[in-house]
């Protein structure tokens, strides 16, 4: 009997740690269900990815030694069954509670109960009762005399929910052979459709960072000639091109615009030879993912990947950044290339003259060597003017001419939390820039701050990802945002430090600068701080897995 009711605890204490699971599978989800993401995820919230093992192993050693104490000096006949089923209240119901926290605790993202995610709920159970009885069985050969046995068993499984952060990566892994061979069934009905429209013009875009924008600005543009399928929101890795594929594109469409998106060396390469782009765009090359990356070197020549894939009857554009970019053009000398800029050279082919910009808009002459035309547009900052002519020396190679252009210019609309202009009532004006997560994307956005009358807010948590020089980077941003805001509210008191450092250094005074530990408590203190007239830039907004709070 004492072998069944040990099986059932297995049983019990694998449903529990499955509930209080929750919130790990949740930062599994938020890092794309990567394992050196997920494990990051961990050590920075080391404290809330152990309080659920923890919780689960303080029932436990309540019911072991508290309940086994009352039993045997008070209760003598609450032994075998009726103590397993109180085992089963306990421990169940405490993993339901922390399952229920964990659905009421506010998240910027909360988790998605998707296919993939019920998969891993379903699996998970099996996954804890093979680890518990593989632990168990490693004791069972250690200890010699029956009693030992029961005893050390009963601890393993005492003991198991503290290794919950350990356990839920390796169900992960346990569901990773199914997960691949769905994802590849799926991905091979996106590229049969695929195949079937040989018609079908495809576009491929990249970059550290611009890329979303010049993705809608492009499918904006081309509207004017073609019916374009853009890629919603940040749908930029093979399954959400695979989903795009799938459920949106109809057969009356001409164009099909994708971003690619990537984190690790051999993103960009797969996704070229899933899409098999026949034009490509380079919108730059920065530190955005350097944690995973490694190196710029590794980012410079995951995002050549698109150009190395275009075929020989296609284009790739770049954008003229003076640097990285403008190197990369240079060595592409295999295939028909176009250069835009804000600055003519002999080389540019797309280049923007009088440039006037203000906070509403901007207003330039587009040129290239047969012409040029004037263009005005909502959209905020010259970094903004440099995607446009990127995506405009596409479009006049897809046969529009410069009126057409014109007229799609015109028409575009701030991408939603990337310089997204709002303004309240009150007299409070916002600039929503809450996806830009990068030192050239928060200089671009300073930039742009400056053209405000004072008095400028700035409300950030400063950037992520960035490697072993993350800290000098909010340094580094931290010091120019002293040239352009009169008061800053940083949230996470760690990991916005080194923004207060460079704040300090340069004579940004402390009764300006206002740390708090969430975007709620930088809300109240707006409502303090904010007067009528003032401008409130919200710069880049961390995800749950990155919070302090």
């Amino acid at each position: 009997m004492m072998k069944l009711i040990l099986a059932l605890m297995a049983v019990i204490t694998a449903a529990a740690c499955t509930l209080a699971s929750r919130g790990l599978f949740h930062l599994f989800q938020l890092e794309s269900y990567q394992f050196r993401g997920y494990f990051r995820s961990v050590r920075r919230a080391l404290g809330r990815s152990l309080l659920p093992g923890a919780a689960l192993f303080g029932a436990a050693i309540f019911w072991f030694f508290i309940l086994g104490w009352i039993a045997s000096n008070w209760l003598p006949g609450l032994t075998g069954w009726p103590m397993l089923a109180l085992y089963a209240v306990i421990m169940l119901g405490v993993g339901a509670l922390l399952c229920r926290a964990g659905k009421r605790q506010k998240a910027k993202k909360a988790l998605v109960m998707t296919p993939r995610m019920k998969r891993l709920f379903g699996l998970a159970p099996f996954a804890y009762l093979l680890i518990a009885a593989l632990l168990s069985l490693l004791m069972l050969a250690m200890l010699p005399t029956r009693d030992a046995r029961i005893g050390g068993v009963s601890m393993v499984l005492v003991l198991f929910p503290l290794g919950l952060p350990l356990w839920a990566a390796l169900a992960g892994l346990a569901a990773w052979p199914l997960e691949r061979g769905i994802n590849r069934l799926y991905q091979r009905d996106a590229e049969r459709i695929l195949a079937s429209r040989p018609d079908l013009i495809r576009i491929g875009i990249t970059g550290s960072y611009g890329k979303t924008s010049v993705k809608f600005i492009l499918g904006t543009i081309l509207e004017e000639k073609y019916r374009v399928l853009v890629t919603p929101s940040s749908f930029n890795t093979p399954m959400g091109l695979t989903r795009v594929i799938r459920t949106m594109l109809e057969p009356g469409h001409q164009v099909f615009v994708a971003e690619m998106g990537a984190r690790h060396r051999r993103d960009i390469r797969d996704l070229t030879r899933f899409i098999r782009p026949r034009y490509g765009l380079l919108t730059s090359v920065g530190p955005q993912h350097l944690e995973t990356f490694g190196s710029i070197e590794n980012i410079r020549e995951t995002k050549y990947d698109l150009i190395r894939a275009i075929p020989q009857d296609g284009c790739a554009f770049f954008a003229d950044d003076g640097g990285i970019v403008r190197e990369l053009y240079a060595r592409t000398a295999d295939k028909p290339r176009r250069l835009a800029g804000l600055n003519r050279s002999e080389e540019t082919d797309v280049w923007a003259e009088d440039v006037r910009v203000s906070p509403e808009g901007s207003r330039f002459s587009l040129c290239t060597r047969d012409g040029s035309v004037e263009c005005q547009t909502e959209l905020l900052g010259q970094h903004n003017i440099q995607n446009i002519l990127l995506a405009a020396s596409c479009a006049l190679e897809l046969g529009l001419d410069l009126r057409q252009i014109a007229r799609g210019i015109a028409r575009l609309q701030p991408v939603e939390h990337r310089l997204q202009l709002i303004h309240r009532a009150g007299g409070l004006t916002m600039i929503d820039d809450a996806f830009n997560s990068n030192p050239q994307g928060a200089k671009a956005a300073l930039d742009v701050l400056r053209q405000f009358p004072p008095r400028r807010v700035i409300v950030t948590p400063g950037m992520v990802e960035l490697g072993e020089g993350e800290a000098d980077f909010n340094r580094e941003f931290g010091r120019e945002m002293a040239q352009a805001v009169d008061a800053a509210v940083l949230v996470g008191p760690k990991h916005t430090a080194p923004i207060r450092e460079g704040l300090t250094e340069k004579g940004f005074s402390a009764e300006r600068i206002h740390t708090v530990a969430s975007l709620d408590e930088a809300m109240a203190v707006l409502r303090q701080l904010a007067q009528p007239g003032d401008t409130v830039m919200f710069e880049n907004d961390l995800p749950d897995n990155y919070s302090e709070s």
